[in-house]
């Protein structure tokens, strides 16, 4: 029987030579391109990257070149007199031994009114002249120069000391909104009359002043101790605003957290999976979404129309931001919870610990750091807010730094948004970035706090 053996090819070493340059080329070729796509998209991030930080530098720094002149302001500090001849309301009553409560206020309340008619102009006059004597040829036009609120603070100084009556008091006077604007440049004086603020004296006495460095910029303290004026514009401050905004905080911090926290760790630890939690949770990802206008809508029907609270209270705005920011602070709670390996709560379970002492006792503690930077970054995020503030009546204008949480005020980005409306354009764009200043500090503050509250408890596993 014979048997036919297949023809075996036989080795060709050339052939094979070129079939590995081939395939060497082709994985060249594969890997150059994928080296080539690799680079593309690391440029691209890269690029991307760059033209961002690039818009958050000039955002940052048109507003650092705005805002910060602003904090300083022309003023003339001036010795002031006293004068017991100007000053001839008497001495401030005091209760007479046999004297009835409303014999003694109504003394009290016509020596007010006599305080009230002195000529607190004329001191301030006299002593910008007795700072310099040439300026006496411009005695009709010196009132112009400082803030018309100035008359009305000497007289609370003597209200508050009587004893002020006979001395000299060195008292530094803000300059009039306009003619802050004009020596600081703020204004084209090439302008017509007709289109300046100020008249052609006071626009030439301003300049003697400065001249003689009389007038000067100084840094203005009083935009953070003073409350909002509309009479007297160049005393506005951010004191009554930062009042409100501190008030709400506190409610957000009072209300929203313990509130959120307490639901994330039932929903996480505790809640059974079923389609209630299912809807729950799905709600709770869609509030998180939802524009904080509408909370300003929801606050102002349940709070206002149904509660019957105060309008413009704090006490509402902290409400409403608390609602805004609950979603954040049950979201990053539970992703703090879930970040705790799973071997912590087997471990404590298996020595005996019950579910809330495992829950309370090892899985919060170590999850802590990741709920406090989230219910920071959700207070960071609601001190910003402006349009939930606009729908609750906080827009209103308020004289007065509130003292408690149901007194009408304002907040931070509300008091920005009122400036930035302001009639008196020149004046006020610089001080609505000064307020924009001391708002991104407040809250890169306390992003920065949240920040190294996690680095510092942070547990690597």
């Amino acid at each position: 029987m014979s048997m036919t053996n297949s023809a075996v090819p036989a080795f060709d070493p050339k052939a094979a030579a070129e079939a590995r340059e081939k395939r060497k080329r082709a994985i060249s070729q594969t890997l150059a391109k994928r080296h080539r796509k690799e680079k593309t998209f690391r440029f691209l991030g890269l690029t991307s990257v760059i033209i961002g930080l690039s818009f958050v530098a000039i955002l940052f720094s048109s507003i650092l070149q705005k805002g910060i002149p602003a904090f300083w302001q022309a003023s003339i500090t001036v010795p002031v007199y006293f004068d017991p001849k100007l000053i001839d309301a008497g001495p401030k009553p005091v209760k007479l031994a046999q004297e009835s409560p409303a014999q003694y206020q109504q003394r009290y309340i016509d020596w007010q009114t006599k305080m009230g008619m002195v000529d607190w102009d004329a001191l301030l006059v006299k002593g910008m002249e007795s700072k310099d004597p040439s300026l006496k040829q411009y005695q009709d036009d010196l009132s112009s120069i400082y803030s018309s609120s100035e008359s009305y603070r000497l007289r609370d100084m003597v209200f508050a000391d009587p004893s002020l009556v006979g001395k000299t008091k060195q008292i530094k006077l803000l300059a009039d909104a306009n003619v802050d604007v004009w020596v600081s440049g703020e204004i084209d004086r090439s302008l017509p009359d007709d289109q300046q603020q100020l008249s052609p004296e006071v626009r030439h006495l301003a300049d003697t002043l400065v001249q003689k460095d009389l007038l000067t910029q100084q840094f203005n303290f009083k935009i953070f101790t003073n409350t909002d004026s509309r009479s007297s514009p160049a005393t506005s401050g951010l004191a009554g605003a930062f009042m409100g905004s501190l008030f709400m905080m506190l409610i957000v911090i009072f209300v929203s957290i313990p509130i959120g926290v307490a639901s994330a760790i039932y929903l996480e630890e505790f809640a059974k999976k079923r389609l209630l939690t299912d809807i729950i949770e799905v709600n709770i990802n869609n509030l998180a979404a939802v524009p904080s206008i509408v909370f300003g809508l929801l606050g102002a029907a349940i709070f206002i129309g149904w509660m019957h609270l105060p309008l413009s209270a704090p006490l509402v705005g902290g409400l409403v931001l608390s609602l805004m920011t609950l979603p954040t602070v049950i979201i990053t709670t539970r992703a703090a919870l879930k970040a705790v390996p799973p071997s912590i709560r087997q471990a404590a379970q298996g020595l005996g610990a019950s579910k809330i002492q495992t829950v309370f006792h090892h899985v919060l503690p170590l999850a802590l750091p990741g709920i406090l930077t989230g219910a920071i970054i959700g207070v960071a995020q609601a001190l910003g807010e402006t349009a939930p503030l606009l729908l609750i009546g906080m827009s209103a204008f308020v004289a007065s730094v509130p003292t408690t949480p149901i007194d009408q005020s304002t907040a931070l980005p509300v008091q920005i948004f009122l400036w930035q409306g302001n009639e008196l354009r020149n004046f006020f764009e610089g001080r609505t970035a000064a307020a924009i200043i001391v708002l991104l500090a407040l809250m890169i503050g306390l992003n920065s706090f949240a920040i190294w509250l996690r680095k510092k408890f942070e547990v690597r596993w």
